[in-house]
């Protein structure tokens, strides 16, 4: 089984722990292939880095049709380019803060999420609302680290321990989700320091990915996520004519 996990960002040191996260939570029979786009954001923390971030994306996702995966988790906690990515992939597809509060809401009676900036916390009460998860999410914290300081932050670690503390104790939740693919290689310490279950997406969405392959499960092309209609695109989107 072929797993392709496209951090949507074009920083590849960070694809690279990505990567390393993905396989250590990914049973025997399954290949992970972690990967960024040839072209997009180096981070994204704004509605920009996304929308910038979605052609990149789908490019992989072609580039994964051609080599056979069996399928996709996008690496990144705004979910960008999600339903279009379903649209062209045989195989599913799932996103990490999809994957990530789908798990949360197993374990206990609310999470709370802490994310990087606090500007992206609207996108992520977005995709709460979006997933159904208003009544299993308690709130949206953020710690205020760039996504490409948390490896280089001295203080990133400390900051992010202390905002989870916060957000327990105010949300009086049972759970943590982070916010972001660049926090995944945390989740062990932080859960065994916090006394609570600590949910990654990247994690999360490769064990899910895995299980859906395994059970023979994909997207349904029934209706809205049918292949899209043919049709030529222009000027540097001339490439993603159907």
């Amino acid at each position: 089984m072929k797993i392709k996990v496209i951090n949507p960002n074009t920083t590849w040191a960070m694809t690279a722990e990505i990567e390393e996260c993905a396989r250590a939570a990914c049973g025997p029979g399954a290949f992970i292939e972690a990967v960024s786009p040839a072209m997009g954001p180096s981070s994204i923390e704004s509605h920009y880095d996304e929308a910038l971030s979605v052609p990149g994306i789908l490019a992989e996702i072609m580039a994964g049709e051609r080599d056979g995966a069996d399928g996709y988790v996008i690496a990144c906690f705004g979910d960008p380019g999600l339903d279009a990515a379903r649209e062209l992939a045989a195989g599913p597809v799932v996103a990490i803060a999809e994957a990530a509060m789908h798990y949360a809401a197993f374990l206990g009676r609310g999470f709370s999420i802490v994310t990087t900036l606090g500007r992206t916390c609207g996108r992520a009460a977005d995709l709460v609302e979006r997933y159904g998860m208003q009544r299993h999410c308690r709130g949206i914290h953020s710690c205020e680290i760039p996504v490409l300081d948390l490896d280089n932050n001295p203080d990133a670690r400390k900051v992010i321990t202390e905002a989870c503390f916060d957000a327990l104790d105010r949300d009086h939740s049972d759970v943590i989700v982070l916010g972001c693919a660049g926090m995944a290689d945390l989740c062990r310490d932080l859960s065994e320091e916090l006394g609570v279950p600590v949910v990654d997406g990247v994690t999360a969405g490769v064990t899910m990915v895995q299980s859906l392959v395994t059970l023979g499960l994909s997207t349904s092309a029934h209706n809205e996520f049918a292949r899209p209609l043919p049709k030529v695109y222009t000027g540097m989107l001339a490439p993603f004519s159907l």
